[in-house]
C-alpha cells in the first residue's frame, strides 16, 4: 500500500510494477487524502491496482490485509513530535512482521533516507535505517541530511545520534577518499567497511553497497 502517492500516481504504479516481478498476483492500493487526484488516479487501475481516498487510518475493505506500507515526503509537513503516533497509527494495519517504509526523498527520487519499521507482537519495532543514492548528485554522507524522516532533520547537532552516526560515517568516507577512492560510487563503497568496524549494524551485503545503499540496523533498534 503506497500512502500518499501525491499529484500523479507513478509510485505506486513503479512499486506495483517492481513487486510483481516476484508476486505477479499482488494487489497494490494507492491512497491520497486528495479527492480530485484519486480520481485521476482511476485512468490507472486495473484488476490488480486500486486507488483510493483516505488518510492515516487505511481504507482497507473487510478481510483485506496489509503486508508493506510505503509512505514517502508525507510526514515533512507534520511536527516532528507528531510522527511516533502516526507510525502507530499507521502500523495498527500491518500483518505480524509487515513492514512500514517512512521517510524522505529528493523530488527526482536522487536521494533517500527511511526508517524501516516492522510489525512485532505489541508494536511496531524500529528496525533500521535505510540510505540510499543513485550518485547523480556525487556523494558524501552530508548528502542525506536535508533527507532525513521528519523525527531527525533538527537533530544532526552535537550530542545527538544521529549527529555521531554522521561524523562516524564522514570520517569513514574521508578516509576512502584519501585511499583513492574519489569517484563518488567508489568513495560511497570503501566508506562502507570502514563505517562498519566503527558501528554495530551496518550492512556490508554486497548488493547493497553496489547499489548505493546503507542498510543500519542499531543494537535494540534505531534510537528516537
Amino acid at each position: 500500500m503506497d500512502v500518499g502517492f501525491g499529484e500523479h500516481p507513478w509510485t505506486t504504479l513503479e512499486s506495483a510494477r517492481v513487486f510483481r516481478e516476484l508476486n505477479p498476483r499482488l494487489p497494490v492500493v494507492g491512497v491520497e487524502l486528495e479527492p480530485s487526484r484519486v480520481e485521476a488516479a482511476q485512468a490507472h487501475a486495473d484488476g490488480l491496482t486500486h486507488f483510493r481516498q483516505g488518510g492515516f487510518s487505511l481504507p482497507l475493505l473487510p478481510g483485506e490485509t496489509v503486508r508493506l506500507l510505503r509512505t514517502m515526503n508525507v510526514l515533512r509537513g507534520y511536527r516532528s513530535e507528531e510522527v511516533s503516533a502516526i507510525h502507530r497509527t499507521l502500523g495498527e494495519t500491518l500483518l505480524p512482521g509487515g513492514l512500514l517504509v517512512e521517510g524522505s526523498t529528493d523530488t527526482p527520487g536522487a536521494v533517500l533516507v527511511a526508517h524501516l519499521l516492522r510489525r512485532g507482537p505489541e508494536e511496531l519495532v524500529r528496525e533500521a535505517l535505510l540510505f540510499h543514492t543513485d550518485f547523480s548528485r556525487g556523494f558524501a554522507p552530508v548528502l542525506f541530511r536535508d533527507w532525513l524522516p521528519r523525527d531527525f532533520r533538527r537533530r544532526v547537532k552535537p550530542g545527538e545520534p544521529i549527529h555521531d552516526f554522521f561524523a562516524v560515517w564522514t570520517a569513514a568516507w574521508r578516509e576512502a577518499r584519501e585511499a583513492g577512492h574519489t569517484a563518488p560510487p567508489e568513495a560511497f563503497r570503501h566508506s562502507l567497511p570502514r563505517l562498519a568496524q566503527r558501528l554495530e549494524g551496518v550492512s556490508t551485503e554486497p548488493w547493497l553497497q553496489e547499489h548505493g545503499y546503507l542498510l543500519w540496523r542499531p543494537p535494540g533498534g534505531v534510537f528516537r
